[in-house]
This record gives C-alpha cells, structure tokens and sequence, in this order.
C-alpha cells in the first residue's frame, strides 16, 4: 500500500514540473516573437504596439494610443494580437461616419429646424 502512495506522488510530482516546463516554453516562443510594431495584450488587459524591448532591464514600451506610452516588464505581455479576419480598420478621419441616407427617409431632406419641430410635435402626441 504505501509503495502505491509513494508512486502516485511521484506521478504527481513529474506531471507538475511537466506542465511547468512546458509553459515556459510557450512563454520563450512567445517572447521570441515580439518586435517592434507587433500588436500585444498584457496580463492586466492593457493593449498597445510594441516600440522598443530593453533586453537587459526585461523592459517593452508599449504605445497604448497615438503619444501614449506605457513601460512594462516583458513577462507582462502574455499574448499577441492578431488582426481579425474580415474586419476593416477604424479611418483616422470622420468622413466614414456619416451615412448615406435615401430620399425616402425624412431626415435625409429636412433641416435642423425642421427636425426639432417634428420631435417637438411627436412628444405632444404621446400626451
């Protein structure tokens, strides 16, 4: 009986060091990756571009926004973001925003005085 328990415990001690052996090396490939440019996410939920790594501090400065930089320690970047497929990136400018409306809709022809009465008149209705 008691060689059984020293078995199963030395099962369980392999299968540990296993499992930590092979995170390490998911986290080394993963470091082996990054490189300026590179899209990232850090362990607390910060996502950013990488702009430079500090190999000898275990640094990465992260642009979080346009002028926003974050310094973090390397092991803090767990994961690389991939562009998604069949998504369009966001424009830098507004002009996508508006929408292009038909003749139909009521909007698309009245004025911004004209708006604010219809919404005024529609509120009394509701009365």
């Amino acid at each position: 009986m008691s060689i059984l328990l020293f078995v199963m415990l030395g099962i369980f001690i392999f299968m540990m060091f296993r499992r930590n052996k092979k995170t390490q090396q998911q986290q080394a490939a993963l470091q082996s990756q990054f490189a300026p440019g590179v899209e990232v996410m850090t362990s607390f939920g910060l996502f950013g571009r990488i702009v430079s790594i500090d190999e000898e501090e275990n640094k990465v400065v992260l642009e979080l926004s346009p002028g926003n930089l974050a310094s973090v320690h390397r092991q803090a970047v767990t994961k690389i973001v991939e562009p998604a497929a069949g998504t369009t990136p966001v424009p830098d400018d507004a002009s996508s925003l508006t929408v292009d409306r038909d003749e139909s809709t009521p909007a698309a022809t009245e004025t911004p005085d004209e708006t604010l009465k219809r919404f005024n008149d529609e509120g009394k209705k509701d009365i």
